[in-house]
């Protein structure tokens, strides 16, 4: 028991230091905090009544104060050779009083505070096994925050996702504004040139779209938060039961791409600079400017050209559940990827390789390919892994021309579609998602680090 209440008022009196999580736990334990504030007015209103308290109080030695700061002024006049009426020594030596007492006030108070902090106050309170389970009771996620608080890794994952949440806020902020502003009538491209005012009137009225900006934003917001997406612009479609049907095919594709890219691409960089200049290198490098080079949708075309019409092998459309038609678009994403994956692993390879400890290791007679793997490779991780996350997140933002290609019902093809119009909140809710997906692996890839870096990982325990 007293190790917990050790540990939970440790926690606190830390986080009371950074200013976001006081205002948490306050918010989260209020109900604990009227205990601690009322202890605390308590234990004031005892202390005003103490010796302590009453030894701050100037009205004992107020005249010895005046008639020693009078001599001062008088010693002042008589070395400075100034003159000031006795009404000027009377009004200096009034002020001089107020601020002996303003900083006696002061002092007592900072004493106060020092000896009655809310965490002493806690403590005390906790020690009552009655308060302790009310408060657990009452506060729990209170108690969650400082639990989460005490563990580095959860901690960061739980900042993570605070600013994942903020993120998301900001992005339909942005999305939506770019598109109210947009010159596009939604209207006029859904009815047609030859609509009637009242038609576009009553268009306007069914989506909300005569309200204000600050009134539909709000709507917007509130929609996303509570997955009340609402209806498209075309077709009355729910965007929720959409964007559920879209988004995994996007991601499957994306996902199977990553992971053709780091197989390709891995071995390759680690070969290419282990074999620095050799004829592999040269191929290799050649092979990966041409893969960054050459757009996506030009791959795709031929690989359609060849596959699909001229020997019939691949299908040149996509359809959900049949494997073959993944084999192009997968191959399509990947090439771009592997290629970046692959520059990115053979330079950081490339810098590893010459530091001094691989030296000191080659030099111990250690196998080649535990200096590879065990020394240069796994140190070589870190921007790799960024690489990969960061590619993760482009494909997903950028798959709608592999996808038009295709002919992929994927979510980024859908988000294209609607912008022209603009059907405002299927882009939005489309957009959003993408973007958690993307926060969710750069969380990934930032966990990661502190599992292949100690140094990271000792840097996140101490943040």
């Amino acid at each position: 028991m007293d190790n917990i209440i050790f540990s939970i008022i440790n926690n606190f009196e830390k986080m009371q230091k950074i200013f976001l999580y006081k205002i948490a736990v306050i918010i989260l334990g209020i109900f604990t905090y009227i205990f601690i504030w009322s202890k605390k007015f308590f234990l004031y209103s005892r202390y005003k009544k103490s010796h302590s308290y009453k030894s701050f109080n100037l009205d004992n030695d107020t005249q010895y104060q005046e008639k020693e700061y009078y001599q001062h002024i008088e010693k002042e006049i008589e070395i400075l050779g100034k003159k000031i009426s006795e009404a000027e020594k009377k009004e200096r030596v009034k002020k001089y009083i107020e601020e002996q007492k303003k900083i006696k006030e002061k002092n007592r108070d900072a004493k106060f505070k020092s000896n009655f902090t809310d965490s002493a106050v806690l403590r005390s309170l906790l020690e009552n096994k009655i308060f302790f389970v009310y408060s657990i009771i009452f506060s729990f996620p209170m108690y969650i925050l400082i639990y989460l608080f005490s563990k580095w890794y959860m901690k960061y994952i739980f900042e993570r996702l605070v600013m994942m949440i903020f993120v998301m806020l900001g992005v339909i902020f942005l999305v939506f504004t770019i598109l109210y502003i947009s010159p596009m009538d939604s209207a006029l491209n859904i009815l047609g040139q030859d609509a009637t005012r009242e038609q576009i009137e009553a268009f306007n009225k069914s989506y909300g779209l005569d309200k204000p900006y600050i009134e539909q934003l709000f709507n917007a917001f509130k929609n996303i938060i509570t997955f009340d997406l609402g209806k498209s612009y075309v077709g009355n479609e729910d965007i929720f039961s959409a964007i559920a049907r879209k988004f995994p095919v996007t991601l499957s594709i994306a996902f199977l791409s990553l992971l053709l890219a780091v197989i390709i691409a891995i071995p390759a960089g680690i070969i290419s600079s282990i074999k620095q200049y050799s004829l592999f290198d040269y191929v290799f490098m050649l092979f990966a400017l041409i893969g960054l080079s050459i757009p996506n949708f030009w791959i795709g075309l031929i690989l359609i050209l060849n596959f699909s019409i001229n020997i019939n092998l691949l299908p040149s459309t996509f359809s959900v559940g049949d494997f073959k038609s993944y084999i192009m678009p997968v191959i399509v994403l990947g090439t771009g990827l592997s290629a970046s994956v692959a520059r990115m692993t053979r330079a950081s390879m490339l810098e590893i390789k010459s530091s001094d400890f691989v030296l000191t290791a080659r030099s111990k007679g250690l196998n080649e390919n535990i200096v590879i793997f065990r020394h240069i490779f796994k140190n070589a991780l870190i921007p790799i892994i960024t690489v990969v996350g960061m590619q993760l997140g482009s494909i997903l933002g950028g798959a709608a021309v592999t996808e038009k290609v295709f002919n992929i019902s994927g979510i980024g093809s859908y988000i294209v579609d609607k912008q022209f119009i603009p059907d405002i909140p299927a882009v939005l809710a489309g957009v959003v998602y993408v973007s958690i997906v993307v926060s969710i692996v750069n969380l990934i890839v930032d966990i990661l680090y502190a599992f292949l870096d100690p140094r990271i990982k000792s840097n996140m325990k101490n943040y």
